[in-house]
């Protein structure tokens, strides 16, 4: 009778607890439930902790919990994944702690699964693997919900590979399991994966969910894969979740990102009542296609209708995807995020960092960036990026080093915006160091990632280092084949270049405009004329792409530095456009080499028309006219360029030792070791002149001695910098500089004799390309 009038009065208190919609009331039954002498009974003080945690009451929970001398599992269960819910994870680990050291009960599934929820949590994953092993050693391997939690786990930590290994080990995963793993490598911008795996699911004829589209609609969006997504769509309207808001949404951000604005539109119209998650996709939707006006309208909609904004709806009127002529917008909605009080938000902040920093707004941007108080990784990436866009590659790399300090873990993004600064500035130490992190953080199958890792290996002088990994990538897409053509190109390997991009072709890759430009470029440096003239015929006729400027001006470029000037004048006056500043540039370059000053003439008054700003083309003709000693010719050009107040770009050079880059200048004596580097120099000119090496003083000014022309080319800034590469170096290291501008043709030849009596290799980035010195010869065949 006792034991009945007991569970009549659990279940009757049980009744009241779930029932119980505030904390007030949920009070007021405990204060009952003590009263009746059920306060020691398990099953109603499990309810009841259960029950607070629901409502936040996560401090009366623990309270309550310490009250029980002898709590079971399933009550520490509750709590674990209490504390886990309630943004308490270290209460979580440390009750599970206690539950391992201080009682006989012995974890179980929910017990792992919870505590690895928790540790998801926390800023270090070593938590979560160590109760990884305890499951292990507890029989729980193939669990499918310690499983599931463990997927969820390594992949909020950015480990797709452990998770994929989790995941192919649970026998029969859910549909919850399925989510999981899909939507994770969704947020790791692992599109393409999250793709086979969601067709993995179908094809193992495991139900999915409206939740299943809607978490991999947004992969289909990334990748912009339409075929796709209509799939996609055809499977919602069998299983009839098409009309889910949410699925709608992500159909919507579909549609948008692949240019199908008009679609985006429809379905938006489909939903009912949409809700903020709906608006928001319309309005980015527009902003992402460019139509800035219809995003603000939408936006204006959206307030008359009294939804209020959310920091997602800032993120999407931004406009980040076309913001050149919306610097006035972007102030705008500036003004309204800290109006609404969402200014600070981390996704806000990120977003309108990125504009200013791509409308060159850098002050603004790490203004923004500085005073976030929560800096997400995603505002880190923004911030680096927009210094490496801006090509300060410098502040890039101090802020990169930064971020490291602060112990912030990078991600794919972070990595391909560092390697792009890495490669600006030739910073072959700092590169490889970053190789090093792709290794420990498993980027290595990162198709972004390897990509950019194998450009920064060509863009800083190690060809045969990118071409490794390039042949050793599992999945290249056309970027990656771009990548090496035009690395190929840049250091003057033409007839390697020809025969990748034909390998490409066989590939079935399709072909870009950027891929027909890194094979011209590389027909351009190698001088394959008629290789290159076919590659342009066939880019035209054969693949129907559009030539643009850079295509014609690599024509000309071609044509020009082959000698031909007179078909490159010829292939100007038949373009099917009005020539601009990239051909009328190209052909005055190639009359810089080879010094044709009246066809310069015709090139410059174009280029003079077209660009009258451009100091550059003011200094090529003031050359040729030195080369050719017209030297009262070129002392007018430099008056004109003086007159409109025109500065020349000064020519720098930079070397990496150790990890440190030194940049030097003509004459400069700055350096610590000036001293020690003019010596030196001194005594390579010594050594050079006893082995034939004679003096370039052609483009030197006209109104100086010969004698003090020789002393000025003899301190440009590249032989300073060799100079203090073999002080500082071991005998025999090969020595990398890089130059802004292109290298003259003093230093070229003396760099050759340089190579020969230090045995050493030297290799040299100018503006144009790369040049392999060794044993007195330039992989460039004086062709430059």
């Amino acid at each position: 009778m006792i034991i009945r009038n007991l569970s009549l009065n659990r279940n009757f208190f049980i009744n009241l607890i779930c029932k119980a919609s505030n904390l007030n009331l949920l009070n007021q039954t405990h204060a009952q439930i003590i009263l009746n002498c059920l306060h020691n009974d398990l099953i109603t003080v499990t309810k009841l902790t259960q029950k607070l945690s629901d409502l936040g009451a996560i401090s009366n929970a623990r309270l309550l919990f310490s009250t029980i001398s002898k709590p079971d599992l399933f009550l520490f269960n509750v709590l674990i994944r209490a504390f886990s819910r309630n943004n308490s994870p270290s209460s979580a680990i440390s009750l599970y702690t206690h539950l391992l050291k201080n009682t006989t009960l012995k974890p179980d599934n929910f017990t792992f699964a919870f505590a690895i929820s928790a540790s998801s949590s926390l800023l270090s994953k070593q938590i979560g693997c160590l109760i990884h092993a305890h499951s292990i050693l507890d029989g729980f391997e193939f669990d499918l919900f310690v499983g599931s939690s463990l997927t969820d786990f390594y992949l909020k930590f950015l480990q797709v590979q452990a998770a994929r290994k989790v995941f192919d080990r649970i026998p029969d995963p859910d549909t919850v399991s399925w989510n999981t793993m899909i939507s994770g490598l969704v947020r790791n911008c692992c599109f393409s994966e999250s793709v086979e795996v969601f067709n993995d699911m179908v094809l193992r004829g495991t139900q999915f969910d409206s939740t299943t589209l809607a978490a991999v609609l947004p992969a289909a969006a990334e990748l912009q894969e339409l075929r796709l997504g209509m799939k996609i769509q055809c499977l919602a309207m069998k299983s009839g979740f098409h009309s889910h808001a949410y699925v709608l949404t992500g159909l919507i951000s579909l549609y948008s990102k692949c240019g199908e604005i008009a679609n985006a539109k429809f379905l938006f119209g489909q939903i009912v009542r949409p809700d903020m998650i709906s608006w928001n996709a319309m309005i980015s939707g527009y902003s992402c296609n460019g139509e800035i006006e219809s995003a603000v309208s939408v936006f204006r909609e959206l307030l008359i209708s009294g939804e209020k904004v959310t920091p997602s709806t800032i993120v999407g009127l931004v406009p980040v995807f076309s913001p050149f002529g919306h610097l006035c917008l972007t102030r705008s909605v500036h003004g309204i995020s800290i109006k609404s009080g969402i200014d600070s938000n981390s996704s806000v902040s990120t977003a309108i960092t990125t504009v200013y920093s791509r409308l060159n707004e850098i002050e603004s941007a790490r203004q923004i960036f500085d005073e976030a108080p929560d800096k997400s990784l995603a505002s880190w990436n923004a911030m680096i990026s927009g210094y490496a866009q801006n090509g300060l590659t410098e502040m890039a790399i101090s802020l990169f080093r930064q971020m490291q300090m602060l112990e912030v873990r990078p991600n794919p993004v972070t990595i391909t915006s560092i390697l792009s600064a890495c490669a600006q500035l030739g910073a072959l130490t700092l590169g490889k160091w970053v190789h090093d992190l792709i290794v420990r953080e498993n980027f290595e199958t990162n198709i972004y990632v390897s990509t950019a890792l194998m450009d920064m290996y060509a863009k800083c002088g190690s060809i045969v280092e990118a071409q490794r990994l390039f042949d050793s990538m599992p999945e290249k897409n056309v970027v990656s084949w771009n990548a090496m053509i035009s690395g190929y190109g840049l250091h003057g390997h033409g007839h390697e270049a020809l025969s990748l991009f034909s390998e490409m072709l066989h590939a079935g890759v399709t072909p870009t405009g950027v891929t027909f430009l890194s094979v011209l470029y590389a027909c351009s440096h190698a001088g394959l004329v008629s290789k290159g003239d076919v590659i342009f015929r066939s880019m035209v006729y054969d693949h129907g792409v559009e030539p643009r400027a850079e295509h014609y001006a690599c024509m000309v470029d071609l044509l020009g530095r082959a000698g031909q000037l007179e078909n490159a004048l010829d292939f100007i006056k038949r373009m099917p456009v009005e020539p601009g500043p990239a051909e009328w540039g190209a052909l005055l370059g190639a009359c810089m080499i080879h010094k044709d000053k009246n066809l310069a003439r015709v090139a410059s008054d174009r280029l003079f028309a077209l660009d009258p700003e451009n100091v550059g083309y003011y200094v090529l003709l003031s050359n040729i006219y030195s080369a050719d000693r017209n030297y009262p010719a070129a002392a007018v050009v430099r008056q004109v360029a003086k007159k409109r107040k025109l500065a020349k770009i000064p020519g720098c050079t930079l070397i990496e030792v150790g990890e440190t880059l030194h940049v030097f200048t003509a004459g400069d004596r700055s350096h610590s070791q000036a001293t020690a580097i003019y010596e030196m120099l001194e005594k390579l000119t010594g050594k050079m002149r006893e082995a034939g090496f004679q003096t370039e003083t052609d483009m030197a000014l006209h109104d100086v001695e010969e004698e003090e022309k020789e002393q000025m080319v003899k301190v440009h800034s590249e032989k300073l910098a060799i100079a203090f590469g073999l002080i500082n170096s071991e005998p025999g290291t090969e020595l990398r500089i890089i130059k802004n501008l292109r290298v003259c043709l003093d230093c070229h030849n003396a760099t050759k004799f340089i190579s020969k009596i230090t045995e050493r290799v030297i290799v040299v980035r100018d503006a144009n390309r790369f040049h392999h010195f060794k044993d007195g010869v330039c992989s460039c065949g004086d062709y430059w």
